[in-house]
Parts: structure tokens; sequence; C-alpha cells
């Protein structure tokens, strides 16, 4: 969770008033931008983001993030769950470029590091086929008791 406390950006044009970003925003661009590289199966949350995913409310973007703003200096940590099968330090690699593309591109802020915390491989799930006359999965192969 970030600080509570907004995030100056330096304007170009003083003369023009500040902007603020609030920290909230940030998470956001980071969560959304490491969720969408390619090898990211989900980013770690909470057990309240979990529970509210349940009841139908909409992903947070921001889950799996951790700022720390110090002074001038905006350092990420990343916490994210890959698929099975994936390169770890090259999907870890892209997160870093990837957010740190994004929070430039977005708010022209400079990181001075990502740290990409792999949680876990989530595997692949098989579709397991459920024949509707076989439900417990029984043979006939007659009883052999007899």
């Amino acid at each position: 969770m970030a600080e509570d406390t907004n995030i100056i950006l330096e304007s170009k044009e003083p003369a023009l008033g500040k902007i603020e970003v609030a920290p909230q925003v940030l998470e956001i661009i980071v969560g959304i931008a490491a969720s969408q590289t390619e090898g990211v199966a989900r980013m770690r949350g909470s057990l309240a983001n979990s529970v509210t995913e349940l009841f139908g409310r909409k992903e947070q973007h921001g889950k799996g993030v951790k700022l720390v703003f110090d002074g001038d200096e905006l350092a990420v940590d990343v916490y994210v769950y890959l698929n099975y099968g994936v390169a770890v330090p090259k999907v870890a690699l892209a997160i870093q470029d990837s957010v740190k593309q994004q929070l430039l591109f977005m708010t022209d802020l400079d990181l001075r590091e990502v740290n990409v915390h792999v949680e876990g491989v989530i595997p692949e799930k098989t579709a397991q086929q459920v024949d509707p006359d076989n439900l417990f999965n029984q043979t006939d192969e007659g009883d052999s008791d007899q």
C-alpha cells in the first residue's frame, strides 16, 4: 500500500500551478503494467481482495504493488504469480521494463528501482471431462466376485 502523501510532479510551466498524483494512481498504473506482461498469471492480493472478487467486485489493479517514495526517488515492489513453464528471469525483466516505461510515459517519474517478487507459479488448469452416464467413473467389467 502506498503512503498517504501525494506525489508532486515537476511542471515544465511553473506558472500554471503544481501537479499532484495520489499514490493509488501510481499503484494502479504499476499493477496494470505488471499484470499485462506475458507470463504473469496474477498479482498477489490480500484476503480482503480475494473476498471482494468472489462477491463480483472488479479486480483491484493496485494489489500486489508497494511504493516507497524517498524525497524525489521512487522505488516499486511488485509481487506476482507466474504461469507454469515461463522463464522466470525473462518475465521478471519484462515486468521491470514495462513498469518503468509506463510510469515514465504516464507520469514522467523516473524510478530508482523496480523489485519483482515472484510469489509462486500457477499450473495450467486441465479441463476434466465428466461423462454424464458415468458420474462416479465406475468401470463395468462385470462382477469378479461370482
